[in-house]
């Protein structure tokens, strides 16, 4: 089949490469256009548009609405849309125009966690088990008819990177089968089930922030959940202008036998760094104080001095 492919971060490329791989044509990638990003704010290419080049792909960057990009769609001829992440809504218009329909890969088992974190979401609700869909995309959140599932075990210590990388690399398999069948006319899609719907909305930098008074468990979860974007963090104590600075936290250790500190309550050793939470102590990893780069808790506590390390993160909140 000719295809065109719609995806932008870096979950989405091995999708784009496993199609370059396969018996199908991709003829043009649909990505976002460039973005400005670290210190200098350059314009920086989204991760499958460098993928695609490398592979000699046209690219466009149109944002998908009105006449002209629907003619420019026709143009391509193509008989079916994979998209994978792709981060812009499709008018319907732009939905008629392949022959088999726009062909969505979803890192979630829909219709559990519809929306544009569901790995994330997976994490920090506790699930045990998430996996991948494909689907046809209608107007509805994530809610079109699929074409086919795969799972994968959510393990103790997987952060939302870790998860994502596993399930970007079965998913793109997924969606390599879901396009052969539907190209030999073997495959029905089926209407989502109407129970066990649960959506997952964009992680902002609120939700990242570290609860030091909910339960441990809770706290490993929305620290690997949010590991590594956006960035679990939590505030030092006000230096003398008055203003708390904030500390990047990467993933924690829960630590059962100790008890006895209260929630952000710190204490440090030579080896680790502890922090009390709503149950029992939870020992940091690496963390990153503004402006510098991630550093071990440890290394972080010596520097740091009494007045810091004898204190409550997130007093101030």
């Amino acid at each position: 089949m000719r295809l065109l492919f719609a995806g932008t971060p870096e979950p989405a490329v091995p999708a784009l490469r496993a199609l370059l791989d396969s018996d199908h044509e991709v003829v043009a990638v649909l990505t976002r256009a460039d973005a400005r990003a670290g210190r200098g704010r350059r314009l920086v290419p989204s991760p499958v548009r460098t993928a695609a080049e490398e592979a000699g792909i046209p690219v466009l960057t149109d944002v998908p609405r009105g006449e002209e990009f629907v003619a420019r769609l026709r143009e391509l001829d193509v008989d079916a849309a994979p998209v994978v992440a792709y981060g812009h809504l499709l008018r319907p218009d732009v939905l008629a125009v392949p022959r088999l329909g726009w062909v969505n890969l979803h890192f979630s088992v829909l219709p559990a966690w519809r929306g544009a974190a569901p790995v994330q979401h997976a994490i920090l609700a506790g699930d045990e088990v998430t996996g991948a869909t494909t689907f046809l995309l209608d107007q509805g959140m994530d809610t079109g008819p699929v074409l086919g599932t795969a799972t994968e075990t959510i393990r103790p210590r997987d952060t939302s990177g870790d998860l994502l990388d596993r399930l970007a690399t079965s998913g793109a398999g997924l969606l390599v089968a879901a396009l052969d069948a539907l190209a030999a006319g073997t495959l029905a899609p089926q209407p989502q089930p109407g129970d066990g719907v649960s959506v997952a909305p964009k992680i902002t930098r609120e939700d990242a922030l570290v609860r030091w008074a909910d339960p441990a468990l809770a706290v490993d979860r929305r620290v690997r959940a949010v590991t590594p974007a956006p960035g679990a963090w939590t505030t030092l104590p006000p230096g003398p202008d008055g203003d708390a600075a904030r500390l990047g936290i990467g993933p924690v250790t829960p630590r059962p036998e100790t008890t006895d500190l209260g929630p952000g309550q710190v204490r440090a050793t030579k080896a680790e760094v502890l922090v009390g939470t709503g149950t029992h102590a939870v020992a940091l990893g690496t963390v990153q104080p503004v402006g510098k780069k991630p550093m071990a808790a440890a290394d972080w506590a010596r520097g740091a001095g009494r007045a810091v390390v004898d204190a409550v993160l997130g007093g101030d909140r």
